[in-house]
């Protein structure tokens, strides 16, 4: 064999496994990036349109603490089904529950007793002491729900 052939198959023998590794390099890397598209775009995509959740069968719900262990102008989260809620109590004494998830994205809102309103830390959201949104991006108001006492036990119901 001469030398002219052996460099002539040595250069074809790495134009071919040059071919083969660019080849492998470009499927992995589409196969990989479909994986990557997929791995980055699907939990994104998730997380900006949340999964549509089934309303609460609960109408009603029995607090686990009694109004006395509520101080005035002062507040509690509680379970309303799958939901949060908040029971209040005024500075006059009067209580008052709401749904705790504000109206602009879901935030859990908290009570404010300096401000006496309550409060989204989210995005600055007030609502006063009706769950009407008084500042920042809230579209509409809290949802309230009813209070009743029987007993020594506060019982929240949704308003018809």
């Amino acid at each position: 064999m001469s030398t002219e052939s052996q460099s002539h198959g040595q250069s074809r023998r790495t134009f071919l496994d040059r071919l083969a590794a660019t080849s492998l390099a470009t499927w992995l890397l589409r196969i990989s990036g479909t994986y990557f598209v997929g791995a980055v775009l699907y939990p994104i995509t998730r997380y900006l349109v949340p999964p549509e959740g089934g309303e609460s069968a609960a109408s009603a719900v029995t607090l686990p603490f009694g109004p006395d262990e509520l101080e005035p102008n002062s507040a509690k989260i509680f379970k309303f089904g799958n939901r949060p809620g908040i029971v209040l109590k005024t500075p006059n004494g009067e209580l008052r529950a709401f749904s705790a998830a504000c109206t602009h994205l879901g935030c859990i809102v908290q009570y404010r007793g300096d401000l006496s309103e309550l409060w989204c830390a989210c995005h600055n959201g007030h609502f006063d002491l009706n769950g009407t949104n008084v500042a920042g991006p809230p579209p509409r108001p809290l949802e309230a729900y009813e209070v009743n006492l029987r007993g020594d036990q506060i019982v929240v119901t949704k308003g018809s």
